[in-house]
């Protein structure tokens, strides 16, 4: 009898997934310090008909809910409100509704996609890391944490050079926590 015939939970993964510059900057000023054309349809790509969560200055700098996605926000401010979106007010929540709604869509994986709290809250416990390794070195205030190389392992890795509406080239680069298989 599977896992499944016999009521086990089915295992849904987390992912991180983030642009990331060479000097571990993710953003500046409520935005990304970049444009990557090329990394906006690879991130739709990894998260369409996922549930995502972020946090409330992540969503506000996207600025609306993404279609074909749940999108999860967590946010302290109990008044925060925008439509098409889940407010949780802490990770936990966040985690319990992505979830729930991973089990409705039938997907496979929860993709957390920001800010540096929320990737610094959720390093411990995800599964993978699906980052695309951005060739420069902008100033910024948000950071991706230390990619821990103990505890992570680079299983692919793909180098693209700066496409027509790109700043930059960069690599996309998926991790998975060793010991897994």
């Amino acid at each position: 009898m599977s896992a499944i015939e016999a009521g086990a939970p089915r295992k849904i993964d987390i992912i991180l997934v983030a642009a990331v510059a060479e000097n571990g900057v993710i953003g500046r000023d409520g935005g990304l310090p970049w444009r990557l054309k090329s990394d906006l349809q690879y991130f739709k790509s990894v998260t369409m008909n996922k549930p995502m969560i972020m946090g409330r200055r992540t969503f506000q700098s996207i600025g609306r809910a993404l279609k074909g996605r749940t999108s999860i926000v967590v946010t302290r401010d109990a008044d925060f409100a925008a439509p098409d979106i889940v407010v949780a007010p802490s990770l936990e929540a966040a985690l319990i509704a992505a979830r729930g709604d991973a089990l409705r869509r039938g997907a496979d994986a929860i993709a957390v996609i920001g800010g540096t709290d929320i990737f610094a809250q959720t390093m411990a416990t995800a599964d993978r890391l699906v980052l695309t390794i951005v060739h420069a070195h902008p100033q910024g205030d948000a950071l991706f944490p230390d990619i821990d190389q103990a505890q992570w392992r680079e299983i692919d890795r793909r180098a693209h050079p700066k496409g027509p509406e790109d700043d930059c080239a960069f690599t996309f680069a998926t991790y998975i926590r060793r010991g897994a298989a």
